[in-house]
């Protein structure tokens, strides 16, 4: 196929005014010759994004290899206590509604250890809720971690119609 002349001028012209650069050629291909077009796309104002990468502050590394500050295990231990008790005090064992308030009180317990700004700890929160009906439960959890700096606490919460366990794992991050 051939471009005709006005097409050529036309697509440069609207391409220099986006801000691209072009240029027209011929090539020969098994024996046709065939036009070509290059593009090359450019920008002279910078924008909102690259003025804003710009004034972040770049951090260096700290080559830190353990925690300044350790996990509180008793100050969270408090901390799931008082929410599970606040939450499931008075509260009857209800399937859906015991299936919204683990969600919830997972949210709640994250949040609130999250306020004890402990630096450099990934958070794990993981509640369990279930009938009191006579029965037994063993609830096993594993985890590959280094036993100087990485920690959990937990908590475990029983009224008359239900049970609540409530882990927190605090993986340290290097």
């Amino acid at each position: 196929m051939m471009m005709s002349d006005i097409t050529k001028d036309r697509t440069a012209h609207s391409l220099k005014k986006r801000g691209s650069s072009s240029s027209l050629s011929r090539k020969e291909l098994h024996g046709r010759t065939k036009d070509c077009l290059s593009t090359v796309s450019y920008m002279d104002e910078p924008s909102q994004r690259d003025v804003a990468s710009r004034l972040t502050v770049q951090m260096e590394n700290t080559y830190q290899l353990g925690p300044t500050k350790h996990f509180p295990v008793a100050i969270v231990n408090h901390v799931l206590e008082d929410v599970l008790t606040n939450y499931l005090q008075e509260e009857q064992y209800e399937p859906e509604l015991c299936r919204q308030m683990t969600k919830t009180i997972s949210e709640v317990i994250k949040a609130q250890v999250k306020d004890l700004m402990i630096p450099r700890y990934k958070l794990i929160v993981i509640v369990h809720i279930g009938q009191l009906n006579g029965q037994s439960i063993f609830i096993g959890s594993r985890c590959l971690w280094n036993p100087k700096s990485d920690n959990f606490s937990s908590y475990v919460f029983k009224n008359s119609s239900l049970f609540a366990l409530a882990n927190v794992y605090a993986v340290y991050f290097e």
